[in-house]
């Protein structure tokens, strides 16, 4: 039980770093202008976008569910 712990604790971590360095990296600036910033459909940068913006729903989902099952597992462990 402790090896899954410290697996899970480990990819908690990378999730973490990931996570955070796509947020800092790829943050628009103009958080309150309103976003009333043009998009490009074709062939521009809208699918650059999207891309990173699934990415990030998807790291965050996935440290949370990450969180939470290193709760329970190292609450088994006691």
């Amino acid at each position: 039980m402790q090896f899954w712990y410290t697996a899970l604790l480990i990819l908690a971590i990378v999730v973490a770093v990931m996570f955070t360095l796509i947020v800092l990296l790829m943050g628009k600036g103009d958080a309150m202008s309103g976003g009333g910033g043009v998009r490009t459909t074709f062939k521009g940068k809208a699918g650059f976008d999207d891309f990173v913006s699934r990415l990030t729903i998807i790291l965050g989902g996935s440290f949370m569910v990450l969180m939470i099952v290193l709760d329970i597992v190292g609450n088994r462990l006691k």
